[in-house]
């Protein structure tokens, strides 16, 4: 993936007297950052601020401009087809500040008839952005081939996450890239060494293993990346290709690294040898630091670790290992997905062995994740919400997942705020789907600022994230085995809270959040042959106030075009639209 030539990254930053997107904050003066021993402090606020209610009033806008396109890429020293922002996988990062208000102007140049796109910004709340929200079907109709669309938003959160297409299975074909919100952070270090993109990879493309994965069940994938590098075969084999991602390091200095899960299908253990971790935020949620030597990180999850380079005097060079863990899914190069860390001008192969660890596909556990910033649930919620996971197949013998008896299928060409805004669909018209169907899997939350309680069960041995659109949740319970009020407490004081949370096997997730964010907000499994089978719902919030938030001309303008394109292209959809 890092084999060819990164684009020039086309940047600007501009000053604006008002932002639309500030009604709701205070506002504050820029500032210059932090340094090595100042990382908790930022502007003339701190770590201790209380980012839901105050955010710098910056008045600066980052703008960016993408171009996707067809590629060829060589990752693991394999050839093959692949998709691409300006250029490379990962796509280039987005830096803003906290405070910042971000545009990113996305042009679709990709020449198969059949490919829009779109572009989801994983874990913004996009408050009172929704339309900026980038899932096809949802918010937005596809971006077709010589079109272009714009986002914008606000950095209301700070921390590291990630973009990628919500349209089919384009994030995996390599649409995807970092998004960096500096802000202060609850630990120091030295220095910030960017993201650590983890990701499944194969020699046939995702579209390719698409029909294999709905009519035979999840393939078995070639490889794994780390930031886009990896070699294909075992050490020591003269037909080994590419090369492996490296890093070097000063003994003495610390160093921020930035997870992100970005894989398909693959839940990985990330650990460095003879190296501990010091854990700072997750998701886009600041931590009390705590340290481990292994993190357990599932699809689209990200965490923010720092590492201090103390071991000279065992080696000059160690061994970064993403490990798939097998208990829920399978790859080829099970002990070969390796970086490696050196020791100053070390070029060294490392001969260091890695840390035990127990085979799980589980989160960190929750008493670790003690959200810096503490927050109560609210004891006044709706309790009716309650979600069953279950497979079938469909009338085409395909797999398709459920959550209690509806599958998702929606349309490319009627997105939900289309609906709504322009069509003028009345909140009735979005009815309850009939028993064990396809449909639009709509939940209406219709009470401003109520908290909302979600149970998410499954009887059967597989795990999945699952990950909110437009909110954090708190966590306040998760484990194997049915829930039950009665058997089962709940945490609700200063629980975890997050984006992306582990349902484990044969067990139940305990979410909650507030309805204080109008708008269409999906909740999927991040596992992507998964959310093309169906598993999927979304939420209708604050219905009333959606239709006065949106640009209608351009949701209708950006629809209008891929009507076009798709009358003429003979576009199928095959998947659950989103």
């Amino acid at each position: 993936m890092a084999s060819h030539v990164r684009h020039a990254l086309a940047f600007q930053v501009t000053c604006t007297s008002a932002n639309p997107f500030t009604s709701f904050l205070t506002p504050r003066a820029a500032c210059d950052g932090n340094t090595a021993s100042s990382r908790s402090e930022w502007c003339d606020l701190s770590i201790d601020t209380d980012y839901t209610k105050t955010v710098p009033d910056t008045g600066v806008t980052r703008t960016y401009y993408f171009d996707l396109a067809e590629v060829t890429v060589a990752p693991d020293g394999v050839e093959r087809f692949a998709m691409a922002i300006n250029g490379s996988i990962p796509g280039p990062a987005i830096v803003a500040d906290w405070g910042d208000t971000v545009v990113v102007h996305l042009t679709n140049s990709l020449s198969t008839s059949t490919n829009g796109t779109s572009l989801h910004f994983h874990g913004i709340w996009q408050r009172n952005t929704n339309q900026n929200d980038g899932v096809a079907s949802i918010t937005q109709c596809p971006t077709p081939p010589g079109s272009s669309i714009t986002y914008t938003w606000r950095a209301l959160q700070y921390g590291s996450t990630w973009y990628h297409s919500h349209f089919a299975l384009q994030a995996w074909q390599g649409v995807f890239g970092p998004i960096v919100i500096n802000g202060p952070a609850t630990a120091n270090y030295d220095e910030d060494l960017g993201h650590v993109f983890l990701n499944d990879w194969d020699h046939s493309t995702v579209d390719e293993l698409y029909h294999q994965a709905e009519s035979q069940g999840p393939p078995v994938l070639d490889n794994g990346l780390i930031n886009g590098m990896n070699v294909f075969g075992e050490d020591g084999d003269e037909s080994q290709t590419g090369q492996r991602f490296s890093v070097s390091v000063a003994e003495g200095s610390s160093y921020r690294l930035r997870l992100v899960n970005g894989a398909v299908d693959t839940h990985f253990r990330f650990s460095i040898d003879n190296h501990t971790m010091q854990v700072i935020a997750m998701d886009l949620v600041p931590i009390v630091p705590y340290v481990t030597d292994g993190i357990s990180i599932g699809m689209g999850q990200r965490y923010d670790i720092i590492i201090t380079a103390n071991q000279s005097s065992v080696a000059s060079d160690f061994w970064i290992r993403a490990i798939p863990q097998s208990a829920c899914s399978e790859n080829a190069a099970e002990d070969n997905i390796r970086g490696i860390l050196h020791y100053g001008d070390s070029t060294g192969t490392p001969t260091t062995t890695g840390f035990a660890y127990v085979d799980a596909c589980a989160d960190e556990d929750t008493t670790d994740l003690v959200p810096y910033l503490p927050a109560t649930v609210g004891d006044d919620a709706t309790w009716n919400l309650g979600e069953g996971v279950s497979v079938g197949l469909n009338a085409e013998n395909l797999f398709r997942w459920y959550l209690n008896s509806t599958t998702m299928l929606v349309s490319w060409d009627n997105p939900t705020l289309e609906r709504i805004a322009i069509d003028g669909e009345a909140a009735s018209d979005f009815a309850a789907d009939d028993a064990h169907s396809e449909g639009d899997g709509v939940i209406m939350l219709d009470d401003a600022d109520a908290w909302i309680y979600l149970v998410i069960s499954t009887t059967m041995s597989v795990p999945h994230p699952i990950h909110l659109h437009g909110h954090d949740f708190f966590i306040l319970a998760q484990g194997s085995g049915t829930y039950s009020s009665s058997t089962v407490a709940l945490n609700m004081a200063n629980p975890p809270r997050r984006d992306t949370a582990m349902l484990p096997a044969s067990g139940h997730l305990v979410l909650a959040f507030q309805t204080d964010n109008p708008g269409a907000w999906l909740m999927h499994c991040h596992i992507g042959w998964h959310t093309s089978e169906g598993f999927a719902l979304q939420f209708i919030e604050r219905y009333s106030e959606i239709s006065a938030l949106l640009d209608k001309d351009s949701l209708q303008g950006n629809c209008d075009a891929w009507g076009n394109h798709a009358a003429t292209s003979r576009v199928v959809q095959d998947d659950s639209g989103v």
